[in-house]
């Protein structure tokens, strides 16, 4: 996601399904003509985010919210531990602690929560709801860093909270009610899904106020290797994920997708997101927020999930939010 100033380029820790903070700067807004391969790497980036959440609703068809947690930061680790160990002698012992934090808040903990939510969450709902991280990357920079906020970047926050209540308390949890996300009820668990981008809201800052000096790739592999060998015990040895895998007919298709999940949405996406910064603005670059909504409602509605007038008037509320909040000076 996108805030504004002072937040530049921030590489979001790998396994999350939000796309990393940048800045609309004024020569972001001057900016000559954007070239085709910009648009390529932009619709691309938002297929591959997009895609998370129905990457999510598949591997829950055989794992529970806790082992697919697990297993996508483990994933995310082991594909990137090459680089965790190229970089671990360069970098400063006191960055570890920011890393660790960063890693715990903006990886780790959303990972188990997003899981969560979709055992009763439909996943397109999930896609909109993910839009949040915006808003909470700039009220975390304000409340902990020291952001100014002004009167149009308050007015985007609280239409971000706005139509994140009309989305959950009217429009239900958008699942079929002989499913288990149906029922009305179950729109709360929405509410982990809100949590989780805090987390996103505050690892983001983290980064660009106490690891700005850190290449992505770097941030990106250390906090993963911080992490990744407790998700890897606990998957191993806390769950029942190895006997799944053994046993349980699908499993291996199940865990198929979560590899696939934490493969996109970690060096490929990475890359890609680098690159269409290289290529475009800032400000482009954040234009991802928007149709990575609209690719995961289009996910849900191919798999039968129900999307009425009132999920639509809250992602619309959400997405003016998250407008005011990238164009508010």
């Amino acid at each position: 996601m996108s805030a504004h100033s002072p937040l530049s380029l921030s590489p979001l820790p790998a396994a999350s399904t939000a796309p990393p903070a940048v800045a609309a700067t004024p020569e972001a807004r001057t900016a000559p003509g954007i070239p085709p391969s910009a648009w390529g790497l932009l619709l691309v980036l938002s297929l591959i985010w997009g895609t998370s959440f129905i990457l999510m609703k598949k591997g829950l068809v055989v794992f529970s919210a806790m082992e697919l947690g697990a297993t996508r930061v483990s994933v995310a680790a082991a594909l990137l531990l090459p680089f965790a160990l190229r970089e671990i002698g360069r970098v400063e012992r006191s960055r570890l602690k920011w890393l660790a934090l960063s890693g715990t808040v903006g990886t780790l903990i959303p990972a188990f929560l997003f899981a969560y939510a979709e055992t009763r969450l439909a996943s397109g709902l999930a896609g909109v709801l993910n839009a949040l991280t915006a808003v909470f990357v700039l009220l975390m920079g304000a409340l902990l860093f020291g952001q100014r906020l002004t009167g149009l970047r308050v007015l985007g926050i609280v239409l971000g909270l706005l139509g994140t209540v009309v989305l959950m308390l009217l429009g239900g949890s958008g699942g079929d009610e002989a499913t288990p996300a149906g029922g009305a009820g179950n729109a709360w668990y929405g509410l982990y899904i809100v949590a989780a981008t805090v987390g996103y809201g505050l690892s983001v800052n983290v980064i660009k106020h106490r690891l700005h000096a850190m290449t992505p790739v770097a941030v990106t592999s250390l906090l993963l290797l911080l992490i990744g060998g407790p998700a890897l015990a606990y998957l191993l040895l806390g769950t029942g994920f190895v006997h799944k895998l053994a046993t349980v007919p699908g499993a291996w298709t199940a865990f198929g997708y979560i590899a696939l999940l934490a493969t996109l949405s970690t060096a490929v996406a990475t890359v890609l997101f680098n690159m269409l910064i290289q290529r475009s603005t800032a400000l482009f670059a954040s234009s991802s927020t928007y149709l990575i909504p609209i690719v995961a409602l289009g996910w849900g509605a191919l798999d039968g999930e129900a999307f009425n007038l009132w999920h639509a008037l809250g992602m619309v509320i959400i997405l003016v939010g998250v407008f005011v909040i990238h164009r508010a000076k």
